[in-house]
């Protein structure tokens, strides 16, 4: 598999020039704080640390994304006549459908066995990572509009030029769904939980939020996952040392290893990460008897905290719940942040306290007949995600009105 490097797109807009770039490296760190979302200091943008330039970059030079793995950057520079970046969308040349968390496989089969060939596609995405984030990423201050629509259509015309099946925008914010249906992508929706912090003092402020029979639940299994003399700590910048990433990657590769199989994260990412992005990163750490036996690694936006992996060498009961969602609380609760994204899938979240929140992808299908069929599938879905969610909403463990 192989994708051009420094090649020129040139979609039909004013002076806009598309170059495409293999590496991270091709942007600089200046370049790339200039572009909303992926600094602190991203005015009004909400900061996501996935789309970050040291997320990204570690995410490469780890050779967690790279060709070896099936991810080969072709990264979109949206330029001015004058060069400066306006634009820019982290994209990948994948040959296989993992590390994504909105399934196309079942497209993949039933094209292949019309005869079709669906790998290798184009994939926007921050690898590995189930989180809505900015993916058409405009310049800050401009209205983003019109860079993104471009952007969209620059996906397009790198899809036609490599001659790929197709091109996938997941877990987009909804100003980046906007262009991509106005540039005729098909529209995918899926489900997630969240908790949203409505101002809660404590967590007691919380638990009078629900309804008494789950209030009490809660309480007894919290204290059902401690009871064993299982203690918590909160390991964010300088706690993260090097023996707390060992034992946080013992416990990722253990889980990841029984789960996957083959865990996509590798010990130098989290090292990078570390390194670069301490202050972002929050490890919550259950230990027994003085040793660590369980953690789960969060990254903090602006006003969200981000739940990504967890794992264990012991099995408690309800230490998984507690490690990683009832923690997650206790942190946003602390911090002031306004939300909890607790990662893909996972009706079990709904009990204790996250709330289902509709996530948004859009398609772009090269082959008529394939998109015909998607589209087709699409609006069936759609219907079945909204249904889902209202049923799911009506039996939230919240006091009903």
């Amino acid at each position: 598999m192989s994708g051009p490097s420094d090649a020129d797109a040139q979609p039909d807009d004013g002076g806009f020039v598309i170059r495409v770039v293999q590496s991270m490296e091709s942007f600089s760190r200046d370049e790339w704080a200039s572009l909303s979302g992926t600094t602190r200091s991203s005015g009004s943008t909400p900061y996501n640390p996935f789309v970050s330039y040291d997320f990204l970059l570690s995410l490469e030079e780890s050779g967690c994304a790279a060709r070896s793995t099936g991810w080969v950057g072709q990264h979109l520079r949206l330029e001015g006549p004058d060069g400066t970046l306006l634009g820019a969308v982290p994209c990948y040349l994948k040959s296989h459908s993992q590390g994504e968390y909105v399934f196309d496989h079942g497209w993949a089969d039933a094209f292949e066995r019309a005869g079709g060939q669906y790998y290798p596609k184009l994939q926007v995405s921050v690898p590995f990572t189930p989180a809505t984030g900015p993916r058409l990423l405009a310049r800050s201050g401009d209205g983003g509009s019109a860079t993104r629509i471009a952007l969209a259509e620059g996906l397009k015309a790198l899809n036609q030029k490599l001659g790929t099946s197709s091109v996938h925008v997941t877990f987009a914010e909804s100003a980046d769904v906007d262009a991509l249906n106005e540039a005729g992508y098909l529209q995918r929706t899926d489900q997630q939980f969240h908790f949203f912090n409505d101002g809660y003092g404590s967590y007691d402020d919380f638990l009078a939020t629900l309804a008494s029979r789950k209030r009490k639940a809660l309480k007894r299994e919290r204290r059902e996952a401690l009871s064993a003399g299982i203690e918590i700590e909160w390991l964010t910048g300088s706690d993260l040392t090097q023996s707390a990433w060992d034992d946080f990657f013992a416990f990722y590769l253990d889980t990841g290893e029984r789960k996957w199989g083959s865990p996509y994260l590798n010990r130098r990412f989290f090292a990078l990460v570390g390194e670069r992005m301490a202050d972002d990163i929050l490890l919550v750490m259950a230990k027994r008897d003085g040793r660590r036996i369980a953690g789960a690694i969060n990254f903090i936006g602006s006003d969200t905290l981000y739940g990504r992996n967890w794992g264990c060498v012991e099995d408690h009961p309800f230490l998984h719940f507690e490690v990683c969602y009832h923690q997650a609380i206790d942190f946003a609760i602390d911090r002031k942040l306004a939300v909890v994204e607790a990662g893909a899938q996972g009706e079990h979240k709904l009990a204790r306290g996250y709330r289902p929140v509709t996530t948004h992808s859009a398609h772009h299908i090269a082959h008529p007949g394939l998109r015909r069929a998607v589209a087709d599938y699409l609006e069936r879905e759609r219907q079945e995600v909204e249904m889902i969610g209202g049923y799911l909403e009506e039996r939230a463990p919240f006091k009903k009105a």
